[in-house]
């Protein structure tokens, strides 16, 4: 678990570092992802001849195989990520076992010299935050939490962009599977999700279908997850709708949370005449980082808001005017209408899983946390001056990751490191 930390606080690191409109990150599946680690290892530092031994001696697994400023990296560690490595990625095994160690180690070089430089700046991430950012990754991916754990285990996250000017608006059935889901349980999942596709390319109705059928949250909404950029869906999902077309049905696919079985609603490239997107009218209530006050107190304190509102005893205007930290509270949290973009990720994320009327658990942000109502949602036209400052976000995004890559190899080169002997399986 700590490495699984280290790499989630590593991506929040990356998200404090960039503008208020960095996406999230999204766990890699390649190898050259995992192993994305900047400049090769050298040989490891000269050494005096070792005195001849009388006779082999045994040596321990365990001893240090580098220091990254001083701070040792054990051959225990290495080893351990290697193993998971060809446990859990296919891609692994095509790697000269030499070669997967060397690339291993380089990777854990990085990260340990990132880490040292965000504690030496004061930067810490608070540990709910932490665990929210688990859980918002893993829902934009459509996986489930211990599937994240298990492929940051292996993999480590590296950032996936599309680089594809495009919005989108899909709706979905889930069929959802169990963890460790048997062979039975996934055939029968998978049959019934056929099912239904066939049902649907037939002519049923689709948003009939997601009321009878869907496991997912967002069936209250016939299971339309709203119009937004292509780099804001699962990467699963835009792979699978790239040659539908609009309301055509994509699918079954399936992903470590079920099958599932997509409907196009609708398709615009940024820039055409017709380019739409999905407005959310939202409101909030938003406790700022405060020094008095720990994360965990104001999301207990936020926690207390909503079960007083869902009890009918307070109304959420009032309770914002009263104690939102920020300039909405005087319009009762409301921030009006909203597309796609528009808030820090991890806000978005937890609007969109919302319903008209519906009320969010406390969301921690970058700024605070927040308590979130959805008030309604419309479909909308996008203006060209819209249009432009959308391609502008898309390319700012894309600009954000060329320059975080580019501080990770500084970081990496400033690093002074001494190599040890060489890891040993």
């Amino acid at each position: 678990m700590k490495h699984i930390r280290s790499i989630i606080t590593l991506g929040c690191l990356a998200a404090m570092a960039a503008t208020s409109g960095a996406q999230g990150l999204r766990p890699g599946s390649g190898i050259t992802d995992i192993m994305r680690a900047g400049p090769r290892l050298g040989p490891p530092a000269a050494r005096a001849p070792a005195a001849p031994a009388a006779a082999p001696v045994q040596r321990s697994a365990e001893y240090i195989v580098a220091l990254v400023n001083s701070e040792p990296i054990t051959n225990t560690e290495v080893q351990s990520r290697v193993t998971r490595l060809l446990r859990e990625n296919a891609d692994a095994e095509r790697v000269p076992r030499a070669e997967l160690t060397r690339l291993v180690l380089e990777r854990l070089i990085s990260e340990r010299a990132q880490l040292q430089v965000a504690k030496e700046n004061g930067i810490k991430v608070d540990e709910v935050a932490i665990d929210q950012a688990e859980q918002t990754v893993a829902r934009q991916n459509e996986i489930s939490l211990v599937e994240l754990r298990r492929r940051v285990a292996a993999e480590g996250i590296a950032a996936v962009k599309n680089a594809a000017l495009q919005n989108l608006n899909l709706a979905q059935v889930l069929v959802a599977l169990p963890e460790n889901a048997t062979d039975a349980q996934v055939a029968a999942a998978q049959k019934k999700a056929q099912g239904i596709a066939e049902r649907a390319r037939s002519g049923e109705d689709f948003a009939k279908l997601v009321r009878e059928t869907s496991d997912s949250p967002d069936r209250a909404n016939g299971g339309a997850i709203g119009m937004r950029s292509a780099d804001r869906y699962p990467p699963l999902f835009v792979d699978a709708v790239q040659s539908t077309a609009v309301n055509g049905i994509a699918g079954p696919v399936r992903s470590s949370a079920g099958f599932h079985v997509l409907k196009v609603l609708a398709k615009a490239q940024i820039g055409s005449l017709d380019a739409t997107v999905t407005q959310t009218q939202v409101r909030h209530i938003l406790l700022l980082n405060d020094p008095k006050r720990t994360t965990a107190q104001a999301v207990a304190q936020l926690a207390e808001f909503k079960r007083r509102l869902q009890a009918g005893t307070a109304e959420f205007a009032g309770l914002a005017r009263d104690n939102s930290q920020d300039a909405s509270a005087k319009e009762g949290g409301d921030l009006g209408w909203s597309r796609p973009g528009q808030f820090v990720p991890e806000f978005e994320e937890a609007m969109d899983r919302l319903a008209p009327g519906q009320i969010s658990d406390p969301v921690v942000s970058r700024f605070g946390v927040h308590l979130i109502q959805v008030v309604s949602r419309r479909d909308a036209k996008l203006s060209q001056s819209e249009q432009r400052e959308a391609a502008r976000n898309v390319l700012r995004e894309q600009r954000i990751e060329e320059a975080f890559t580019t501080w990770v190899q500084e970081v990496r080169a400033r690093a002074y490191v001494e190599y040890r002997d060489p890891p040993q399986s």
